[in-house]
């Protein structure tokens, strides 16, 4: 079954830009996955395109309307009426990549809904019954780069998208030391060399270092 993420975005040029390209790309190309924006603006419902609006209670910056974020979801789920809404914020369910892998088994259609200014309208959560969903624990200028963190994650487990299964290894997220040509690096008089054993074709040997640096990387 295809997957498709539908993000919504001021800047849907910043989503376009990098999942046109490189893996994403070529699963598209392949129709195993879609990746659609929707820009928020088209769904102001004034003259000017204005989405949003200062903070009742005081406070700098601006704030994203519930309009026209729930205008642009209803037209989505028109159509894909069972699709799940994700709202990134950095207050919301930290993203893994256990529910990345839930989100490719499960959700044929997911929706993201990228914040800007000082974020959204709390209401719209409640409306749509969307889940709040954080990349880390750290203030970013809008929720592009989040969402995109999502469908890249979310992606490599959808079967097809990448080339061989191997590419999947989770464990290179905590194993992140690894090496190629030439086997011997000379740099300022130095040479730096690739573990003996990687060169042994030894495969018990070599899966049990990395399975060691995998343990140390989880307990630190």
């Amino acid at each position: 079954m295809k997957k498709n993420f539908h993000i919504i975005t001021l800047f849907p040029e910043v989503i376009e830009s990098y999942t046109k390209v490189s893996i994403l790309g070529r699963a598209q190309k392949n129709k195993i996955l879609s990746v659609n924006t929707y820009q928020l603006r088209d769904f102001a419902q004034n003259r000017w395109g204005k989405v949003d609006e200062r903070a009742y209670g005081g406070g700098p910056g601006m704030i994203l309307r519930a309009e026209p974020i729930v205008r642009a979801v209803n037209a989505i789920r028109k159509n894909k009426p069972r699709a799940t809404v994700l709202i990134m914020s950095a207050g919301g369910k930290p993203f893994t990549n256990a529910l990345a892998r839930v989100y490719a088994k499960n959700h044929n259609d997911v929706i993201i809904v990228s914040g800007r200014y000082e974020g959204l309208d709390a209401r719209v959560k409640k409306i749509l019954g969307a889940q709040e969903i954080s990349v880390g624990p750290y203030i970013l200028t809008g929720g592009e780069i989040p969402a995109l963190a999502v469908i890249d994650a979310v992606s490599r487990h959808i079967p097809g998208v990448l080339g061989k299964y191997e590419s999947l290894e989770e464990g290179r997220v905590a194993s992140h030391d690894v090496y190629t040509r030439p086997e011997i690096l000379l740099y300022r008089g130095k040479k730096y060399r690739v573990p003996k054993v990687l060169l042994s074709g030894h495969h018990a040997k070599i899966d049990e270092l990395r399975g060691r640096r995998r343990s140390l990387g989880k307990n630190t």
